[in-house]
């Protein structure tokens, strides 16, 4: 699908840089489709990379683009805890780790064309509104999925299996007897 969505945008001079340790089939046909379209001069293909927040801090975009929902998509999330615009598909984990027009966009699963507008208009912002996203981004991750944050909402969980009646009676929510 970024295959897909960067061809459709047609500038020149972007760099992509794919990174995971994907092999066999699925990286021969990503090496192709790359090939056909015209692209080797866009995008590398990193395998491992040992310093993820460095490559984070070096990108001006991160772009999840699964075509399968996840359950919690971590590139998601260090994305913006890393202060980066993020774009990802509308499905699974990334419609709760990120805020639609406030921490970065969604767009619809298998659309290379919203794919190829949000990749312009993250790419077009001003630095004011980047500063801006950023700041909004880091905060989100901080509140929201921060080691106790999450922490905190299982072990609720776990409370409110284990103390049914508690989690009824006390308006507060959850409490261990």
């Amino acid at each position: 699908m970024l295959v897909d969505a960067i061809a459709k945008l047609g500038r020149h001079g972007l760099r992509c840089v794919l990174v995971g340790s994907g092999n066999g089939r699925y990286r021969r046909q990503l090496v192709d489709t790359i090939a056909r379209r015209g692209l080797n001069e866009v995008f590398q293909i990193a395998d491992d990379c040992r310093d993820m927040p460095a490559a984070y801090k070096l990108a001006d975009l991160v772009v999840s683009a699964s075509t399968r929902p996840e359950g919690f998509g971590r590139v998601i999330a260090e994305g913006q805890a890393m202060g980066r615009p993020v774009i990802a598909t509308d499905h699974g984990g990334a419609r709760e780790i990120l805020r639609d027009d406030e921490t970065g966009w969604l767009v619809p699963p298998g659309d290379g064309r919203a794919l190829a507008d949000a990749i312009a208009r993250a790419l077009d912002l001003p630095q004011s509104k980047r500063l801006t996203l950023a700041e909004r981004a880091i905060a989100h991750m901080r509140a929201h999925f921060s080691t106790k944050a999450m922490t905190d909402r299982t072990l609720a969980v776990y409370e409110e299996i284990l103390f049914p009646e508690a989690a009824q009676l006390d308006p507060r929510g959850p409490v261990a007897a």
